[in-house]
């Protein structure tokens, strides 16, 4: 510092901020370029079309499903699983009797919620492709164990289907995260308050809507945007588990996959750089209303 503040802090921050434009924002500007171009991604040139690809981006039936895939993903899985990652938080930390301690083996029930986070998304999708599986699949075998023979179903091959049982993988993969999340911040809480509502006469609900969830808007809030991230995405799952182009009928189509699949297998670089931007957009756009839709009062404790 004896050598000037400014210098300091140049010298501090310039090696970061070089590398961040030579990593993350240069790749941004040559995806960006290449949406307007008709590379092929061998041909050492390409021709600059405009805003041809976005053109054809409205009248791409596939990649129209996926869009639409993706808005149905977007709405389901952060719902669900921030709603079970607060009920199980909640129940683990005030699910007693008494209302002010966690269930009987809580720490156990988060160890074995958590597990699905050391499992990398691919070998998840590879154990319920297994589990789905129509013949000797897990869940076809119980419902015949119990009687309930007539329900099983080709769950990943019927169109109906397949989407929601895709949903229900990302969600049983993410929500012990959330749930070890929304334990942090509810840990955070002083004791004080809830034994305050429970002596007002506060029920469970009560205590929850009026106390623990404005106490932890904003990580309910951070935990809407990673999970819109991953809904906008769900690229390995839908790889890994469906077949063919996106599941029967498109019924699995997401962006990522008409994205790859125009890239490496069509040779559409450009194409598919369009899809990216596209879907960049999309996500810096739910990021943004996500954040300022939870501006709200912070509760502030005396």
């Amino acid at each position: 510092m004896k050598h000037g503040r400014l210098r300091f802090l140049l010298g501090a921050l310039l090696p970061a901020l070089v590398l961040h434009v030579l990593f993350v924002l240069s790749p941004y500007a040559q995806a960006f370029y290449l949406s307007l171009t008709d590379w092929t991604g061998v041909a050492g040139e390409a021709h600059f079309v405009g805003a041809g690809n976005y053109a054809r981006l409205g009248g791409d039936s596939l990649f129209l499903d996926a869009v639409r895939n993706n808005a149905v993903m977007l709405v389901v899985i952060p719902l669900v699983t921030i709603g079970l990652g607060l009920f199980l938080a909640s129940m683990l930390h005030l699910g007693g009797r008494d209302g002010r301690r966690g269930i009987a083996g809580s720490r156990v029930y988060q160890i074995v919620y958590f597990f699905p986070q050391l499992l990398s998304l691919v070998i998840v999708a590879v154990l319920w492709q297994f589990i789905y599986n129509p013949n000797n699949g897990l869940l076809n075998g119980a419902l015949r164990a119990v009687g309930l023979g007539s329900a099983a179903r080709s769950w990943l091959a019927e169109p109906s289907l397949a989407l929601p049982a895709v949903m229900a993988v990302l969600v049983w993969s993410s929500v012990g995260f959330y749930m070890v999340l929304f334990s942090a911040a509810i840990d955070s809480i002083p004791k004080e308050l809830f034994e305050a509502a429970l002596l007002d006469g506060a029920g469970g609900w009560a205590t929850f809507r009026n106390v623990t969830l404005p106490l932890v808007r904003d990580t309910v809030q951070v935990a809407f945007v990673y999970l819109g991230i991953v809904a906008l995405d769900g690229f390995a799952v839908v790889q890994v588990m469906t077949v063919g182009p996106g599941g029967p009928d498109g019924a699995t189509e997401v962006i990522g996959l008409s994205l790859y699949r125009s890239a490496f297998i069509y040779g559409k670089f450009g194409y598919a750089s369009a899809m990216g931007v596209a879907l960049f957009f999309a996500t810096l756009t739910l990021a943004v209303l996500a954040l300022r839709a939870g501006r709200k009062e912070r509760v502030e404790l005396a």
